[in-house]
């Protein structure tokens, strides 16, 4: 069963956040099928701790404005090196660029789909993005 479209609602809300922040490589995937707690997960890059923590911490601000979500966990914001927003229904992964190439969690999950973020401009440095979307 695919991700409920209300996560991939709050999950568009999310990406958009981090993308009017100038985080890169934001992508989605949709994990409902393999994981089953959750939804999706949400992946982006900052170049530095600083704006890994104010990508997140836009990420949080807009969710509470627009849906009146709070995460249900939240860390890595004192070292901002990797940063972990728990919303239940979907994860955000916000990682300095140095540690999301050491960890290459989207490689982990290569077989699931992702999500058409419809952000008005994406941008990706990753050669091994790929182009699948799902609705």
């Amino acid at each position: 069963m695919p991700a409920a479209q209300d996560s991939i609602d709050s999950v568009r809300i999310a990406a958009q956040a981090a993308d009017s922040v100038k985080a890169t490589d934001i992508v989605a995937i949709d994990v409902s099928e393999p994981v089953g707690i959750t939804d999706a997960f949400l992946i982006a890059s900052g170049s530095s701790d600083r704006q890994v923590v104010a990508i997140a911490e836009e990420i949080e601000r807009q969710l509470h404005l627009r849906k009146g979500m709070d995460a249900r966990e939240r860390e890595g914001f004192d070292l901002g090196e990797w940063v972990l927003l728990d919303y239940g229904d979907f994860v955000a992964h916000i990682m300095l660029d140095d540690k999301r190439e050491f960890y290459d969690i989207e490689r982990l999950w290569k077989d699931c789909p992702n999500i058409d973020l419809r952000l008005e401009h994406p941008e990706s440095s990753r050669p091994d993005a790929v182009d699948e979307a799902v609705r």
